[in-house]
């Protein structure tokens, strides 16, 4: 046997030990499937809106926010600049502002941390109402909300404060300061 013989086996082992060291020199490097940490986004929004529409056919209620964030390793939803709007069919929607908020993994309850601000404006059968207060708990199911901080409650001229405080957005409208409750009232 000669080396002329086997010249292919030969160029086909030069070859593999030139691609080789390309390989080395070139600095490429094995890809691996990295793990993500584990409280890390699996999806998220920006500029996020969400309607919510009754048996009807009108409109319940919208979230908009600048930034969503949801983590599959709890399920919240974390939400920044977001604003809450609920609708009835006969009056001004109840608009309801944080900063931040988190929706739990079940999509029941709404926590809107630091200041809140509730707002429903006036028309002819009703008055202008503005709540300001923290750490809201909001149901959005049951249009319930409901915190243990200060909340106090304006319907020009009229104001009032206390600790604690329950609102149901829709027919019947309830709110109720729980305890420390003060107020000042203008006569007509």
């Amino acid at each position: 046997m000669k080396l002329a013989d086997h010249k292919f086996l030969f160029y086909l082992a030069a070859i593999a030990v030139l691609s080789w060291l390309l390989v080395k020199l070139t600095g490429v490097i094995e890809i691996s499937r990295m793990e993500a940490p584990l409280h890390s986004p699996d999806y998220f929004s920006t500029g996020y809106t969400k309607w919510e529409m009754s048996d009807q056919g009108t409109l319940k209620s919208k979230v908009l926010a600048d930034e969503m964030m949801h983590y599959s390793d709890d399920g919240i939803t974390h939400l920044k600049n977001l604003a809450m709007y609920f609708y009835s069919d006969n009056a001004a929607p109840w608009v309801v502002r944080s900063e931040t908020g988190e929706l739990s993994a079940d999509g029941k309850d709404l926590f809107l941390n630091g200041q809140v601000a509730i707002n429903r404006a006036g028309d002819a059968d009703t008055r202008e109402l503005i709540i300001n207060t923290s750490n809201l708990k909001v149901k959005p199911e049951t249009s319930h909300a409901e915190t243990s901080e200060w909340a106090e409650l304006i319907s020009p001229p009229n104001r009032t404060v206390g600790t604690g405080m329950k609102l149901v957005f829709v027919e019947p409208i309830y709110v109720e300061l729980l305890s420390h409750v003060k107020g000042r009232y203008e006569k007509k």
